[in-house]
């Protein structure tokens, strides 16, 4: 069997879940992950990397299976005592997940880069996947709304995403370099995902680095992405409600059109049979499956689906999915 190298740009829950079930599918080191960083906010003087962490704790099989994010079983006695001094902080950072970011703040406060603390985090935690940080420098994302320009965080947790948004900047991203090798896996990578993520909110961050936008252009990988939006409403999160404000019908569709520019492949809802025609009118391979992920074993035959579709998209087979392998005799089913 060739060794694959599967790279897929993710940010989020979805694109973590989706990520482990590319690791449970070919394999956890044939897996890249390039992570959106323009969420990255600090706060009491720790630096704290919201979709690394995410990736990272669900990779490590740690991560809260409810909510998707933080530390499963975790415990917020810390808060209580802000509290007890007369604070309310907005965004709450569980016990154990503290120590994520003390680690990091300290690590990066002794010269450490972003890519250089994660990727010593992920091995703490037995992680084998190759997890990048889109970059190293800082990229932060702001939402024009019509409370005035917020910063990524307070739009999405301090108000919940319930301002009216009027445009999207990715502050820093012109002069920002992407991470060490960001730019070398998508040229070897023998297939791309764009993970199930807000298009605007966690791919977008990352295509805003213009090297990382035209390599991808310039890629020889299928590059295939997968559908966040389903009847036209989000999995999760405010990707719907962001596109109406955009002006942009919350569709399969227009997702499909953001990505038009350098997509071989898109991964459609089977609730959305109907709309295959029109994105394969834009030029574009479609498969038409159940994206939603709401089990281990969803993931991974989401993934395995996407590894298949992958090899009808190049001239070349690959080695396909694990799970459809033949087990050794005398394994256990």
């Amino acid at each position: 069997m060739k060794e694959m190298n599967f790279l897929a740009l993710a940010g989020g829950v979805g694109g973590a879940k989706l990520t482990d079930g590319l690791v449970r599918a070919v394999g956890a080191e044939q897996v890249t992950v390039i992570v959106n960083t323009a969420d990255d906010f600090t706060l009491y003087g720790l630096h704290i990397s919201p979709d690394v962490d995410t990736v990272m704790y669900t990779l490590a099989g740690v991560a809260n299976s409810e909510t998707g994010w933080g530390l499963a079983d975790d415990t917020w006695e810390n808060f209580g005592m802000f509290e007890r001094y007369g604070s309310a902080p907005w965004f709450r950072l569980g016990d154990r997940d503290l120590a994520t970011h003390l680690l990091r703040t300290e690590m990066m406060s002794g010269g450490a880069t972003l890519s250089e603390v994660t990727r010593r985090l992920a091995r703490r935690l037995k992680v084998p996947t190759l997890i990048l940080p889109m970059s190293n420098d800082p990229v932060h994302t702001l939402i024009d709304t019509d409370k005035g320009a917020l910063p990524f965080q307070e739009y999405f947790v301090k108000y919940h995403w319930q301002p009216i948004v009027r445009g999207l900047i990715y502050e820093g991203a012109a002069e920002a370099e992407p991470s060490p090798s960001v730019l070398r896996r998508i040229e070897t990578a023998d297939t791309i995902v764009i993970c199930p993520s807000n298009p605007y909110l966690s791919i977008d961050p990352i295509l805003a680095l213009h090297s990382i936008h035209d390599a991808l252009l310039n890629a020889t990988a299928p590059i295939i992405a997968v559908t966040p939006i389903i009847g036209g409403e989000a999995v999760k999160g405010p990707a719907a409600k962001l596109m109406k404000e955009l002006g942009v019908e919350p569709s399969a569709v227009e997702v499909a059109r953001h990505y038009a520019d350098f997509i071989n492949g898109f991964v459609l809802d089977e609730r959305d049979a109907g709309l295959r025609q029109a994105i394969e009118a834009m030029g574009v391979g479609v498969l038409v499956t159940d994206t939603l992920m709401t089990s281990s074993d969803d993931r991974a035959r989401l993934a395995c689906e996407i590894v298949t579709f992958a090899d009808q998209l190049r001239p070349e087979k690959l080695g396909g999915c694990l799970l459809d392998q033949p087990k050794p005799s005398g394994s256990p089913q």
